[in-house]
């Protein structure tokens, strides 16, 4: 597809008897020139990386009149993640400005005391200790989803919308404590989806020199997808403090620290801004993460088949349940090895608060510092067979360095519904693959971009059919 006077990166994508390259954009060879820098953010965040991007290390680079580093190296991105991530905790200007009408002053843009303050809150409520309590949720939700599949199966449809109204609708029983209902779990899968489309990533003004980027026009479409989602969350959120939410969910927990810490001044928009945020990366992020990994899997059969011998093995054909996950290793090994090829948010650009030093080079007041999993978890020399799926390089106990694999980003900023969403997707990939086969289009070949998350082009078209002979206990 050409979009004027730029084309996207053709994608590359092989298989044989016992490997699958994944979908990936073709790097690039020759430097791109303003013109396709402007059109390809616009297309995708993640199409025109240089060749040797692919490799650790350190890349200066200056946009207009703006200094960007590209930093690819694990003791770089400790030093910018963690040894000074006071410095460097800020988003860029881009992404703050992309993201402030729809999440206002929420965890994941927020930064200095409002940050502070509500970290430690959020942290709390989606703890790893709190997830056996909803796990009972996930297991429910997935199989009332999977009978509607059985309903479909044979019959083509779109796989991302389909894993996002499952994980959308865990994700509003467990942060809302209750069934948000089809029409309203829809309505805000489609106003993320039309928000995601109408965003622009790449801020001129900022280039120009203005340290907070310019101010983004929001025009007619963006605001109409605003409202899908504020409208949603701001009824669950009045419904919860007229008394009628469900004791145990995440907003009734934000809602009772509210009235026992007034200092952390938590008003309606507030708990608006911190749910919306809590949805917005609960379910988006595990929704694409389950469709990178069926079509992982289903271009490598002799995964899926260790996959569903391992579940044969712990449930003995019953359904799987959280209290599994932790014996389900290959299914794990599948979401992680996902995770390394797609992740869900593959760019983290911070922007310099103070001057600084980054590996010897000068960093002024304002620059952008750019650390990037999708390059370094695809780095040529820190991973074998970098754009190969192979689950297997984190079985057996595989440690991997935090600074070279960190799909939750790494530091004191690491997403604190990590172990949420990773269970989530464990849990949920066992009982759906259990139960069904995912097959692509045939021919389809997915291509991975990104504007805010890292989707399928176009979507993916599947059929499912159920396995024969599947009994439950």
């Amino acid at each position: 597809m050409a979009l004027g006077l730029y084309t996207p990166a053709p994608v590359i994508e092989e298989r044989g008897a016992d490997y699958f390259v994944a979908p990936h954009p073709e790097p690039r060879r020759d430097l791109p020139n303003l013109i396709e820098i402007l059109l390809g953010a616009r297309y995708s965040l993640i199409g025109d990386w240089m060749e040797g991007s692919y490799r650790s290390g350190l890349d200066q680079h200056r946009i207009l009149g703006r200094q960007l580093l590209i930093v690819n190296a694990p003791e770089l991105i400790k030093y910018v993640m963690v040894t000074r991530h006071q410095n460097f905790e800020r988003k860029s200007p881009q992404m703050r400005r992309a993201l402030e009408v729809l999440l206002g002053d929420g965890l994941f843009i927020s930064e200095g005391e409002t940050w502070k303050q509500r970290r430690p809150l959020v942290a709390d409520i989606v703890h790893k200790n709190r997830v056996p309590s909803f796990g009972l949720t996930m297991e429910q939700v997935t199989c009332a989803f999977a009978e509607g599949w059985a309903e479909r199966a044979g019959k083509e449809f779109e796989l991302t919308a389909a894993m996002a109204e499952l994980t959308a609708e865990i994700i509003a029983q467990t942060v809302f404590g209750r069934n948000l209902g089809s029409s309203a779990a829809q309505q805000v899968i489609d106003g993320f989806t039309s928000y995601q489309k109408s965003i622009d990533s790449f801020n001129l003004g900022y280039f120009l020199g203005w340290d907070e980027g310019w101010p983004i026009l929001h025009g007619p479409v963006k605001k109409r997808a605003v409202k899908m989602v504020h409208s949603v969350v701001e009824k669950v959120i009045n419904d919860h403090l007229a008394g009628g939410g469900d004791s145990g969910s995440m907003v009734d927990l934000l809602i009772k620290r509210r009235e026992r810490s007034p200092e952390l001044k938590l008003d309606t928009t507030a708990l608006r801004n911190e749910a919306a945020t809590i949805f917005m990366a609960g379910h988006e992020t595990t929704a694409t993460t389950l469709t990178w990994a069926f079509y992982c899997l289903a271009n490598a059969p002799w995964v899926e088949a260790r996959v569903l011998e391992e579940i044969e093995t712990v449930c003995a054909g019953r359904t799987p349940t959280i209290d599994d996950i932790d014996q389900l290793e290959w299914c794990k090994a599948v979401i992680l090895e996902t995770l390394r090829l797609y992740p869900p948010v593959p760019l983290l650009p911070r922007q310099a608060r103070e001057a600084d030093e980054v590996g010897g080079i000068p960093v002024k007041k304002g620059d952008l510092i750019m650390i990037a999993p999708w390059l370094i978890h695809r780095a040529t020399d820190l991973w074998e067979h970098a754009t190969r799926f192979m689950p297997e390089r984190f079985l057996d106990g595989a440690k991997v360095n935090p600074f070279v694999f960190f799909p939750f980003a790494v530091g004191p900023r690491i997403c604190p519904g990590m172990n949420f969403g990773q269970s989530e997707a464990i849990l949920c990939l066992a009982i759906l693959i259990q139960r069904f086969r995912v097959r692509p289009r045939a021919g389809y070949v997915a291509e991975p971009v990104c504007r805010l998350t890292l989707r399928p082009a176009g979507g993916l078209p599947v059929t499912v059919e159920e396995r024969v002979g599947r009994h439950q206990a």
